[in-house]
């Protein structure tokens, strides 16, 4: 039933100011067996020095989203948007036809620790747009949170593909379950700590991925937050 990347296999990036963990194949790291899964075509696990950053750069047809875990991540566009993220926050920017922007870290002392996740979007050359919003930790105790998905259900980010995004936080007797529905797919990324996965032992930067139904149970969490990603059933990304 389940499919686990081990954090220590990922693809290595070492640029000095950035430190990255690739879930996925990605700039210089090819790996044929991590194309990607369903709709999911990126999980970044990155790191910022003080004072440095990603300077501006284009996108299209991607839906992209950053999840911060410690410090700052300020975001310029060219649709004229500007905003720093913080834990808790959830950004996501629907390249559409075409936007540039930057995503660079503002503190003089603290990295930050983001993940910058694509998913592949189902309209092509769309109005590109932004959106952010802040899920506290209470909305995520011993519980997952919907934090994107295709209808804005429970307040969540919009996003332009038939995906559900959901994150939790876990810790001690805490636990909660997500059922995988007939006829989908789901990835599980766990973003720090560690967990048991339906009694798998799983720590920050594993992956799994799911392709049958069935419910899974999240206990055992030691400071562990998690995103849980519900998918189409289908195996590689695919534009549109």
């Amino acid at each position: 039933m389940f499919q686990i990347t081990q954090a220590h296999t990922r693809g290595v990036a070492e640029h000095g100011w950035l430190s990255s963990r690739h879930t996925f194949s990605f700039g210089h790291y090819y790996n044929p067996q991590q194309i990607g899964f369903s709709d999911l075509r990126v999980i970044n696990d990155d790191r910022v020095i003080p004072g440095q950053g990603f300077g501006q750069h284009p996108h299209r047809d991607m839906e992209i989203f950053s999840y911060v875990l410690e410090g700052q991540l300020e975001h310029k566009d060219s649709m004229g948007t500007g905003s720093v993220i913080t834990p808790g926050d959830v950004q996501i920017m629907s390249a559409g036809r075409g936007v540039t922007h930057s995503e660079f870290n503002p503190s003089a002392r603290e990295r930050v620790h983001f993940l910058q996740i694509w998913i592949m979007p189902d309209t092509l050359q769309a109005e590109p747009r932004y959106q952010q919003r802040n899920f506290s930790a209470a909305e995520k105790r011993g519980r997952l949170a919907l934090v994107l998905s295709p209808d804005g259900a429970e307040g969540s980010l919009l996003i332009r593909q038939d995906t559900r995004v959901h994150a939790g936080l876990l810790d001690g007797d805490e636990s909660f379950t997500f059922t995988v529905k007939p006829d989908r797919y789901a990835y599980v990324h766990v973003a720090s700590g560690k967990l048991k996965l339906n009694g798998q032992p799983l720590q920050a930067g594993d992956g799994v991925r799911v392709r049958e139904a069935g419910e899974l149970k999240f206990e055992a969490g030691e400071n562990a937050e998690v995103l849980v990603f519900d998918l189409r059933p289908q195996e590689l990304p695919a534009m549109g």
